[in-house]
């Protein structure tokens, strides 16, 4: 048996039918420990089973038909688990082995359907959606629904400027090349922790100028500097694209020199700063005190901006932030009562403060790599890429231990 006779899902279906809201169940095959730290969400629960492929396995000889094994173990292992109504989609790391689970299920009269590629294919897949299309600006948002990562690429007149690249460089100049655009200008809006920046390689593909807030050129931990070059961005930093101006707003707290790009004076791009439902975490530098204040005042130059400034973060952490075209976005008018950082600020720094210290989440050790991998200190394969941004990020404040302090249910980041 092969792959190739089972029907399968692909990443981008199944995408689809998690924005869609379709009912389905999954049977995810990988050891417990891969299960937990990452897992398929989408805007509303997923009935989910985890039962590790070999524990699924009970293979009379070693000659068996694995599909054949597994139609009869899912059963006694399974029993009723399973809904019998509905697809079930087969998941496992890379796609290699739920295939016959599948066919298993299949036999069993299942609609079974396999993850195509696993869950290394759905952390690399990627979504496009358009967020304006006017003769004078296009801003594409890039998401990478897994993760929960947000990249974009703005243009005007036949110039493109990426915004926060994610390191597979090749879905940004394929962008490109079916726009006829041409990419002038890279830039990072900050040293990333979450996922591999695909900034520098980025600009040196398309001979473009790489740009980086020097604040966020050193590791924070060592001090020790990037080791690429790049050109400064800092504060009033305006580029002309095209026919529209992108101007840098300096606004540390997430990090010292994380920049927010307003486009057009009608888009921010919030970066790390502001999300839909939260707020960027300042702890990830190790130096949480110090940093929520600077973050407290960021925050309230982002509440100075017009209330039809349209806020497009760097992150999501949940499906159900985006809207109904799919892109994840919303005005400052709509935040100042959604968003529950900053409804905190009205409270002044004081309660600020003790809502962040509450709310912090675990630091994720993989992140010292990855920061070290952005600014050049350390070289990894693909596997050990792969390995660094396994899960969704953990940019945002995570509100269960907020709940203490507000009395409210929100949002896991």
């Amino acid at each position: 048996m092969t792959e190739q006779k089972i029907p399968v899902w692909s990443p981008a279906e199944l995408h689809r039918h998690l924005s869609e809201n379709s009912q389905f169940a999954i049977l995810d095959v990988r050891n417990q420990s891969e299960f937990n730290a990452w897992k398929i969400e989408g805007k509303v629960p997923i009935p989910t089973t985890n039962l590790s492929y070999f524990d699924l396995l009970d293979l009379e000889d070693e000659d068996e038909e694995l599909a054949a094994a597994f139609a009869r173990a899912i059963p006694k292992r399974l029993k009723d688990g399973l809904p019998r109504r509905g697809p079930i989609l087969a998941v496992c790391a890379r796609g290699e082995t739920s295939p016959h689970v599948a066919e298993g299920l299949r036999r069993l009269g299942y609609e079974a359907f396999n993850l195509a590629g696993g869950m290394k294919a759905w952390g690399d897949h990627y979504e496009v959606r358009v967020v304006e299309e006017t003769s004078r600006l296009t801003i594409v948002q890039i998401s990478r629904p897994a993760r929960g990562c947000l990249s974009y690429l703005l243009a005007s007149d036949g110039e493109a400027m990426v915004v926060d690249p994610a390191r597979h460089i090749e879905v940004y100049t394929r962008i490109a090349a079916e726009r006829e655009l041409r990419i002038t200008a890279v830039l990072d809006t900050h040293l990333q922790a979450d996922h591999l920046s695909g900034g520098v390689a980025l600009a040196k593909a398309v001979g473009a100028d790489y740009w980086l807030h020097p604040y966020d050129s050193i590791y924070p931990d060592d001090l020790l500097p990037a080791t690429f070059s790049f050109r400064y961005l800092e504060d009033g930093t305006t580029f002309n694209l095209g026919n529209v101006s992108v101007r840098a707003l300096h606004l540390p707290g997430h990090t010292l020199g994380m920049i927010n790009p307003l486009v057009d004076d009608r888009f921010l791009l919030s970066s790390d700063t502001l999300f839909i439902d939260s707020i960027g975490r300042p702890d990830l530098g190790g130096k949480a005190k110090a940093w929520i204040p600077l973050l407290f005042n960021s925050l309230q130059q982002v509440l100075e901006l017009p209330d039809r400034t349209i806020v497009l973060p760097a992150h999501f952490s949940q499906m159900q932030e985006a809207d109904e075209q799919g892109c994840y976005r919303a005005p400052v008018s709509a935040l100042r009562s959604r968003n529950e950082g900053l409804r905190m600020l009205s409270q002044g720094l004081a309660a600020f403060s003790a809502y962040i210290e509450a709310s912090l989440p675990e630091h994720p050790q993989s992140y010292d790599d990855i920061r070290r991998v952005n600014t050049g200190l350390l070289q990894v394969d693909e596997a050990k890429a792969s390995e660094l941004e396994l899960g969704r990020n953990r940019c945002a404040l995570s509100q269960r231990e907020a709940e203490k302090l507000t009395g409210k249910e929100a949002s896991v980041a």
